[in-house]
């Protein structure tokens, strides 16, 4: 997409420190599959007058992990294409309910995310707490450690607390 754009200056941000340092050919690999690949992407360097490569850390990368819960819950009939997703940066939430703190100190969805987690109810649960909890948790989606609401109309919501 960047040669089609005409993109002269490439800055491509990763989380994968051994990629990067594969990448600047500062370490080798052992892996056979990966120096195709590295091939191919010293043949695309060369299109462009200057590529930069930047490691950001897994837990700074909002965007790697939104993109990841995404491509979870895309199913395209051409397993080889993916449509372009726009991603939009807001300044305010597009979607907000009032959240108020928990006398107990836990969050209003702590129960369903570590139902969904693990696996597992909480203790003090009875048998019609523990069926609610299975029909609540069907509408959530939990992925590296964020709780999801899952919403016709609105799509995922990122479930917060009062923080």
């Amino acid at each position: 997409m960047a040669i089609d754009m005409n993109i002269q200056e490439l800055l491509v941000i990763l989380d994968s420190d051994i990629l990067i340092h594969q990448v600047r050919e500062e370490w080798a690999t052992k892996n056979s599959k990966i120096p195709p690949y590295l091939h191919h992407l010293y043949e695309l360097r060369k299109r462009f007058t200057k590529t930069e490569f930047q490691h950001v850390p897994r837990v700074q990368n909002e965007y790697a992990d939104a993109l990841t819960t995404l491509s979870y819950m895309i199913q395209h009939p051409d397993k080889n294409f993916i449509d372009l997703i726009l991603v939009k940066i807001h300044d305010q939430p597009a979607y907000c309910a009032h959240v108020k703190e928990e006398a107990d100190g836990k969050t209003w969805f702590h129960n369903i995310k570590e139902y969904l987690a693990k696996g597992e109810y909480p203790e003090y649960a009875n048998p019609t707490q523990k069926r609610t909890l299975q029909r609540l948790s069907n509408n959530f989606f939990h992925s590296r450690g964020i709780l999801y609401r899952r919403t016709p109309e609105l799509g995922l919501l990122r479930c917060v607390d009062v923080k």
